[in-house]
């Protein structure tokens, strides 16, 4: 048993911990708007305002717009997976925590190290994306811009309309300082209150919601002309080969997009909260993702009609809503400022939250012996897991510092969507192996909503780049390196289990 791959870690152990922390009771007071709003604030975020020009410029053009109906869908189906394996365990917590209980040990363990993919390089991606919108913020009322070489990665260039290099990047300094604070804010210790949570989702709301409406008017036919460009090959600036235009460019860009989408399975977690999970759960699902996606769909519409793709890959690449605006859309420079304003501080609590989701996973898996002890090591004073949060900061600061946003960005969408594909088998294997496990929500028309949760965010991790591919499978090897040198060694389950604890 101790020496199975697929050891599982005791339901009541788990019960047990959670006791002992005050965890184990959940009050049901969340009814279908409560579920929404919570979606609807975790899902839009970073990635509507910064991945949407990227998609658009180096995979799909016009057709981001298809991009986003094939990502809402993909997480449709996730969703109400991730929806069983939350209420399956009666305790808050992560994907890591439900596999752990459900599918063993080492589906446990390669979750929870793609999780950092999700949580560490998205809030460097965040970090990067809050670095530009900053430095508009600075040209726009300050009227100085940082330096390039100082809010940009090594990797990338600025160059003239000639194609000559204008300056290299050094350093992003502004995307390592909003890392460095936010760090020490969740070291201090923090909480946002529900009020400061739905001023910040209205205010995000509002945002997209006044570009759609002002926007609309600017749109140029011209720019949605073709809608969907033939696939041809398209080298930026930098030499990085992208899949453009045609079937295999919605492809590529649903999996650039799907970044706007990750923060969804907030929804699902909530699952002992909700007042008729059963009822509830699916609604909350479905209605936060349907309202974003439709949301996303005409503000990528938009977007892509006021300015033009070749925009997107030159002068309108950063900050591009603030570009489109102070660009095409005469007499509203003022949203421009707002906009800009407005997606910092959203921008912030992203990252705040990003990084305190890092530190809870990797918390639960050093309580498990599976990462070393210091990362759950907790402060004497401020009780919060600031060895952990060091590290972090360590390693989201290298990557925002010095990788551009472009590869953090897609390494976060494939590193989720391979713990969405892995959630979506287990929800199937569950059921086929543990079908009298409790559930407080069921997915519907198992086995076809898991296939369909495998295929679609399979599809979307197909037609990422190569690039991307690469960086995934090295860290995926980095990990199983780990964890049969580490992990194996030094696990709580595993020593339980052969008497040694």
């Amino acid at each position: 048993m101790a020496n199975n791959l697929f050891i599982r870690k005791s339901i009541d152990k788990i019960l047990g911990q959670a006791e002992a922390t005050g965890e184990h009771q959940f009050k049901r007071t969340l009814n279908v708007t409560h579920l929404v709003m919570l979606g609807i604030g975790a899902i839009i975020g970073a990635g509507l305002f910064v991945r949407t020009a990227a998609a658009a410029a180096e995979h799909a053009g016009p057709s981001v717009v298809y991009s986003y109906i094939l990502a809402g869908i993909g997480c449709a189906f996730a969703g109400l997976c991730y929806a069983e394996f939350a209420s399956s365990i009666p305790i808050a917590g992560s994907a890591y925590t439900y596999s752990y209980a459900t599918l063993g040990e080492f589906v446990a363990w390669i979750i929870g190290w793609e999780l950092i993919l999700e949580y560490g390089l998205g809030a460097a991606t965040v970090a990067i994306a809050w670095s530009e919108y900053l430095n508009k913020l600075c040209e726009k009322v300050f009227h100085f811009t940082i330096p390039y070489q100082w809010c940009h990665s090594p990797m990338e260039k600025l160059y003239d309309s000639a194609g000559n290099v204008l300056a290299t990047g050094i350093m992003n300094i502004p995307a390592l300082v909003i890392l460095l604070l936010l760090t020490l804010l969740l070291i201090r210790g923090t909480h946002e209150s529900a009020l400061v949570n739905a001023l910040i989702v209205i205010v995000k709301v509002s945002i997209v919601i006044l570009f759609i409406i002002f926007g609309w008017q600017f749109i140029k036919p011209e720019n949605h002309t073709p809608f969907i460009p033939p696939s041809q090959p398209y080298v930026d600036m930098n030499g990085t080969s992208h899949t453009f235009g045609g079937l295999m460019g919605i492809l590529a860009g649903a999996g650039t997009v799907f970044f706007a989408f990750i923060g969804f399975d907030a929804v699902s977690t909530a699952a002992q909260e909700a007042k008729n999970p059963k009822r509830d759960m699916p609604l909350g699902i479905l209605l936060s993702l349907a309202i974003c996606t439709v949301l996303y769909i005409l503000f990528s519409y938009v977007l892509t009609g006021v300015a033009t793709t070749e925009d997107f890959r030159t002068h309108g690449r950063e900050a591009s809503v603030a570009f489109a605006i102070q660009q095409y859309m005469t007499g509203y420079g003022w949203l421009a400022t707002f906009v800009t304003v407005a997606i910092l501080a959203g921008f912030s609590s992203v990252i705040l939250v990003m990084l305190l989701g890092q530190s809870r996973v990797f918390y639960s898996m050093s309580r498990d012996g599976l990462v070393p002890k210091i990362f759950s090591d907790v402060h004497p004073k401020f009780k919060t897991p600031w060895k952990s949060n060091l590290i972090f900061l360590v390693f989201t600061g290298l990557f925002a510092a010095f990788i551009p946003g472009s590869l953090t960005g897609d390494l976060t969408s494939i590193g989720t969507l391979s713990a969405f594909v892995l959630v979506s088998a287990g929800v199937w294997i569950m059921r086929v192996n543990q079908p009298d496990l409790p559930r407080a929500f069921r997915t519907p028309l198992v086995p076809f909503v898991p296939i369909m949760g495998v295929l679609v965010c399979g599809a979307m991790m197909f037609g990422l780049d190569e690039r991307t591919w690469q960086g995934f499978l090295g860290w995926t090897a980095l990990g199983l390196i780990v964890y049969f040198l580490f992990s194996r060694k030094h696990s709580v389950a595993r020593k339980e289990a052969s008497g040694n604890k």
